[in-house]
């Protein structure tokens, strides 16, 4: 069975010997690399993949807030860090879990719980996945501290509201703290289209549609001035 591969980053040894001590002690984890700050990480992860990335928030030069928001394709994240102010942050996200130091064994062990079930399923770090064992692709996003799993086909239509995203699906609405354009980075170009800076709609549920507004069903989606070119081309509005 393969292992499942760590990177550790933390700019301070004696943590950073914490989670490799703590991971020791648990069958199917392999420490690859442990990095004292994010360009040593930066230079791994340009060389080869890891599955779980354990990163420290307060480092010199780069936070790791500010290297995490530089990868592409992330692995799945476990953040750590003394201070709890970058929680929703880090929320924002998608990381796997957010624990603050000192980190005791049980609370590392439910870390730990949650990204095994992420990578048992498949999904990749920008929450997107098509596994193969299932048909339809999904994301997951955070609402409260419950993180939800919505296939992309119940979603409807995307509205940001200021430091939240309404996410309306076919039965259901989910409220995320999160911004639009991150929710739209999760989201294939191909079936979903950004028609306003507060708006994305999913491009096979339009019913109607004029050179100012979207219909979906009863749903009323305006076109943004600087969206309008770039919509007319993609739904050939004469």
């Amino acid at each position: 069975m393969k292992k499942i591969s760590c990177l550790i980053v933390d700019d301070e040894p004696l943590a950073s010997d914490i989670i490799e001590e703590y991971l020791s002690r648990m069958e199917g984890f392999e420490v690859v690399a442990k990095c004292s700050n994010a360009m040593q990480a930066f230079t791994h992860l340009s060389k080869s993949r890891v599955d779980l990335l354990f990163l420290d928030i307060q480092m010199p030069k780069l936070t790791g807030i500010e290297f995490l928001k530089s990868l592409r394709n992330p692995p799945k994240v476990v953040l750590t860090t003394a201070y709890s102010d970058y929680a929703l942050e880090g929320y924002d996200l998608d990381v796997v879990d957010y624990l603050l130091k000192p980190i005791s064994f049980e609370r590392f062990l439910r870390a730990i719980d949650k990204a095994t079930k992420l990578l048992a399923v498949g999904t990749p770090s920008s929450s997107f996945a098509q596994p193969a064992a299932a048909s339809e692709p999904y994301i997951y996003v955070r609402e409260d501290k419950i993180t939800q799993k919505i296939f992309l086909a119940e979603i409807l239509y995307i509205e940001s509201q200021g430091n939240y995203v309404k996410i309306v699906c076919n039965e259901r609405v989910v409220t995320s703290y999160s911004s639009i354009s991150l929710i739209e980075e999760k989201l294939p170009e191909a079936k979903f289209l950004r028609v306003h800076r507060s708006f994305i709609i999913a491009v096979e549920r339009i019913t109607a549609f004029s050179g100012t507004t979207i219909m979906i069903g009863k749903h009323q989606i305006p076109i943004g001035r600087s969206y309008k070119t770039l919509v007319e081309q993609k739904l050939s509005i004469d």
